[in-house]
């Protein structure tokens, strides 16, 4: 049987069930952007990268408020939630150039939401042939660069997207 080594998801696994509070709350009221991975701050909204991606690039867009239902946000809160998700897509474009997207949100746990209570979109960028066997057969994915890479490479584009 052949290993992949992949040391960074402990901090995840060690963490998983441990975690107080909500992180996107926590994430976008400390002024350290970087290592909370943001990417950029919007007035009601800010972009992040996910830090257990689906794929390399995997961007989340949450308001700053603590919201769990998309009825709740206000005109201004939801124009510029959507105008984050199209600067996302079009960053990812420039930057990572990937062949499609999958976009969407999780409303309630039951939908699969992980933080139910706090609303967030995903932005995942896709290309041919990054679903493979090792998801279905060895129910692991394999990230083919480090979340600090990915990050410098899009912060260093974020202002050519906006």
């Amino acid at each position: 049987m052949d290993q992949i080594w992949a040391p960074w998801r402990m901090e995840f696994i060690m963490k998983a069930d441990k975690q107080e509070g909500c992180f996107l709350c926590q994430k976008s009221s400390e002024s350290n952007d970087e290592a909370n991975l943001i990417l950029f701050r919007g007035k009601y909204n800010f972009i992040l990268l996910n830090a257990y991606p689906y794929n390399p690039g995997h961007l989340l867009v949450a308001p700053y408020r603590h919201i769990g239902n998309i009825l709740d946000t206000g005109e201004d809160e939801l124009k510029e939630h959507y105008e984050l998700v199209k600067i996302g897509i079009r960053l990812l474009t420039n930057v990572v150039k990937p062949t499609a997207f999958n976009t969407g949100m999780n409303l309630g746990k039951i939908a699969g939401a992980g933080v139910a209570d706090h609303i967030h979109t995903h932005i995942v960028p896709r290309w041919q042939g990054d679903t493979n066997f090792m998801p279905v057969v060895g129910d692991t994915k394999v990230l083919s660069e480090s979340l600090d890479a990915t990050y410098r490479k899009l912060y260093a584009g974020i202002k050519d997207a906006i």
